[in-house]
């Protein structure tokens, strides 16, 4: 098999990964993004909007009409910070909670899905290999980031 070949299987599978998430988020109101910063707040706990903003790299101005989004859905609210007047956390609701924990879910019965086919052994090169690629791609795409000649594309 070619690169070109490989690389067109992984276009592939990122393309139908994308439809299928974006279906299944859209099935409950949400968006890549939104999830994105439910993600963050539901692996680490209230956080404040500036280090939303760093995690999801956009503007902080993004992020607040993302909560305010969540917010007017019961995915999440805003708290006052307990040692920052200036500052405010965002948190889940116990509607985002339980969203969250149902994505959870969900992922590990895909993940057990994908690769139902596969032995231990070839699941094993299977993520070998991925781990090879994804190294590379973040290298090429730092180069790019650091106005190297590099990059993907």
């Amino acid at each position: 098999m070619t690169a070109e070949a490989v690389f067109d299987q992984m276009l592939e599978v990122t393309l139908l990964l994308q439809t299928d998430m974006t279906r299944s988020l859209s099935a409950l109101g949400l968006t890549g993004m939104k999830t994105h910063l439910l993600w963050e707040v539901h692996q680490n706990g209230p956080c404040p909007q500036q280090r939303l903003a760093q995690a999801l790299g956009v503007s902080p101005r993004h992020v607040t009409g993302l909560v305010d989004a969540l917010g007017c859905d019961g995915f999440a609210r805003r708290l006052p910070h307990p040692h920052d007047r200036r500052a405010v956390l965002v948190e889940l609701t116990d509607k985002g909670t339980a969203t969250m924990t149902q994505m959870q879910e969900q992922r590990s019965r895909d993940a057990a899905a994908l690769v139902a086919d596969l032995d231990a052994r070839r699941v094993e090169q299977l993520r070998q290999g991925l781990d090879a690629v994804l190294t590379r791609l973040r290298e090429l795409v730092a180069d790019a980031d650091s106005g190297d000649a590099g990059g993907v594309r």
